[in-house]
């Protein structure tokens, strides 16, 4: 199983000192975040893609490219792409020159986002968003495993005898999540691909994320990839911990209070009631997370959200150095422990390679 940390890349007050941080600072502080998740032992690392303040992460692949340089085994991800917005092109482009640049340690989320202006700042229509996610995923898909495409559709200009470049390392397109917080249409799409689907898990009860997956499993068995407990899942969690429990929440209820998202709304405890997110102590988060399997099943992904709504970089980092010492190496040793055998592991690059080489040979010697 994979654990990792994603960030949002928000640029927000530190409600207990007044201190708002420079772009540049934040951009810095997400660059030294994927560093220390890699010398803490996390598996990965994934940004956001926004265009609009309080947000900086406007450029995944040129954040993901500089991290790739700098570490030698985390993998690298989105915790969103703007399959919207984006041209499908340039992201088929962009992510396989990432690819080789990370010698395969690259994977993407496409997601829609949940900022409604991104859409005529980039030349579309809001009302388009689903069919948009469809037809331009559809393209993608082509251009990474096709070498010439014709293609015509409803949002772009036509193609005609196009090859994208470079192209995929190995001939192997990076693994695709499809993220979704609401829409069963993404669910539908991941099942569709035999792609992964990556529950947000941050905002919702328990209930709506296990119709969300359990209708993802159900569409994936039916479309033929396998059995319904072999799909690949990843869920989103978001934690505060210190060792003390009442010094977490006492800590974070500021932030809390004042955060972007869900500021000056339900109470911290009432969040923390009604939803995933856990404040207090790392054996609290050991059995929350270890909760999580109750009601999606084995699952092969677990990012957490831990730099967001004006958290010091400081606080950041200590809360990684209590994720990867006390936190992950329990999750993963209870998680292996309870998988069964016909569950797979999320796939990799090299996973996912030394599969077709398998399945190259096995046709090698039926001939």
């Amino acid at each position: 199983m994979q654990f990792g940390i994603f960030t949002v890349g928000d640029v927000t007050v530190d409600p207990t000192t007044g201190r708002l941080p420079s772009e540049r600072d934040r951009i810095k502080a997400m660059t030294t975040i994927a560093l220390k998740a890699e010398e803490v032992g996390l598996d990965v690392f994934a940004t956001g893609e926004h265009h609009n303040p309080p947000f900086v992460p406007s450029s995944p692949t040129t954040m993901l490219g500089w991290i790739a340089a700098r570490t030698e085994r985390l993998l690298l991800s989105t915790s969103t792409t703007l399959i919207t917005t984006n041209d499908p092109v340039k992201i088929a482009e962009d992510y396989a020159m990432l690819q080789h640049l990370a010698d395969g340690r690259v994977d993407l989320m496409m997601g829609r986002g949940n900022t409604g202006p991104v859409y005529p700042w980039f030349g579309q229509d809001i009302r388009n968003g689903i069919p948009l996610a469809i037809e331009n995923y559809d393209l993608l898909h082509r251009l990474w495993r096709e070498d010439v495409v014709d293609w015509k559709g409803k949002f772009r200009t036509p193609l005609q005898s196009f090859t994208s470049t470079p192209r995929p390392l190995d001939g192997l397109p990076p693994f695709v999540w499809h993220g979704s917080i609401r829409s069963p249409e993404i669910a539908e799409q991941a099942a569709y691909y035999g792609d992964g689907f990556f529950a947000n898990h941050i905002f919702w009860p328990k209930e709506h994320t296990q119709r969300m997956v359990g209708l993802y499993r159900r569409r994936w068995a039916h479309y033929g990839h396998g059995t319904p407990e072999q799909a690949i899942v990843g869920l989103g969690g978001q934690v505060f911990m210190r060792r003390n429990s009442q010094d977490a929440v006492r800590e974070f209820r500021p932030y809390f209070d004042n955060a972007p998202v869900y500021g000056h709304g339900p109470s911290l405890e009432e969040f923390t009631r009604e939803t995933p997110l856990t404040v207090g102590s790392p054996q609290q988060v050991i059995d929350r997370t270890l909760g999580f399997r109750d009601y999606v099943g084995d699952y092969q992904r677990q990012l957490f959200l831990m730099d967001h709504a004006g958290l010091p970089l400081k606080t950041v980092l200590e809360q990684l150095d209590l994720l990867g010492e006390e936190v992950v190496p329990v999750l993963r040793k209870e998680f292996d422990s309870m998988r069964p055998a016909h569950v797979p592991e999320a796939p990799t690059h090299a996973s996912l390679l030394a599969a077709r080489e398998a399945t190259t040979t096995t046709e090698e010697e039926k001939r």
